[in-house]
């Protein structure tokens, strides 16, 4: 019981700190590029995670996981941080924490695929209506039957997250929680510090603190901290029972672009947000 009630907290700790990363990333954008931004948030974290690597004198994980961890690299790493900045350049964080709501449905369905699972009809219903929620806002949104730029960016990156998180969570059972995303973030460690360097703002001291502060958060917190405790939760509460905390991150989004953006958040948005919750929670038992 102790060790369940641990995981509920450590996972709430982890989903309230992933939140507040499109938010954050919305306001980096500002005054960063989204190329230097998903760059310098990798190499920062890398940089933190091969120094707690040595420090705990962590061995080299075997060779058949280092093709999963490239997995999990392409899609926590480069492809989510990548999708949801360019995203942001067209787009609220508001309007994008809507499509968060998919991200757990995204999880899922990857992780029947990896895992040869077969759920039932009503699952795949479910998540069909929520990718129709999804589609309908859109439209409703712009009054023409396409996406925007920041939609299909969104939708690549939901993609890539839920791909990235599945692979995360099987290779979590051989090396460890924490342990995975630093050894993702390691994989990708030279290419980021290069990019970093080539895509430097010109003048790193005209950069504004707020944007300087998203760029702090997104590395330590969204890309490694969040990490330590949403692991964490699922190792000591189970996947399946904590991991429907994760439908707690689209509302908390919403109400840090409220507060500290000062992002009007419509009824549509929140109507919509929390009909896609619903139906992931529910696709979620079918899974």
């Amino acid at each position: 019981m102790k060790s369940l009630s641990s995981g509920w907290i450590n996972g709430f700790i982890g989903v309230v700190i992933f939140a507040g990363s499109l938010p954050a990333t919305r306001v980096a954008v500002m005054d960063f590029s989204p190329t230097f931004l998903t760059a310098a948030r990798a190499a920062i974290a890398g940089l933190l995670g091969l120094a707690l690597l040595l420090l705990s004198r962590q061995k080299l994980p075997e060779k058949k996981h280092w093709l999963p961890l490239l997995y999990v690299a392409l899609g926590v790493v480069v492809g989510f941080p990548l999708f949801t900045a360019l995203a942001l350049q067209y787009v609220s964080a508001a309007h994008t924490i809507v499509f968060v709501g998919l991200l757990p449905l995204a999880t899922a369905i990857f992780g029947v695929l990896r895992g040869g699972e077969s759920p039932n009809l009503a699952f795949w219903l479910l998540a069909v209506l929520g990718g129709a929620l999804v589609f309908g806002f859109m439209v409703f949104q712009t009054g023409v039957w396409s996406f925007g730029y920041g939609d299909v960016f969104m939708l690549c990156a939901i993609l890539l997250c839920g791909f990235g998180y599945a692979e995360g969570g099987q290779l979590s059972k051989y090396l460890g929680g924490w342990q995975v995303i630093c050894w993702a973030l390691i994989i990708t460690l030279p290419i980021m510090l290069l990019l970093s360097y080539l895509y430097l703002p010109v003048n790193f001291a005209q950069v504004s603190v707020s944007a300087k502060l998203g760029l702090a958060y997104v590395s330590l917190f969204s890309m490694l901290i969040g990490f330590f405790f949403w692991y964490k939760g699922l190792a000591q509460g189970g996947i399946a029972t904590v991991g429907q905390l994760q439908l707690l991150q689209p509302i908390f989004g919403l109400i840090i672009a409220a507060v500290l953006l000062h992002e009007q958040v419509s009824i549509a948005m929140f109507a919509v947000t929390v009909a896609v919750i619903i139906c992931v929670a529910c696709a979620k038992k079918f899974a």
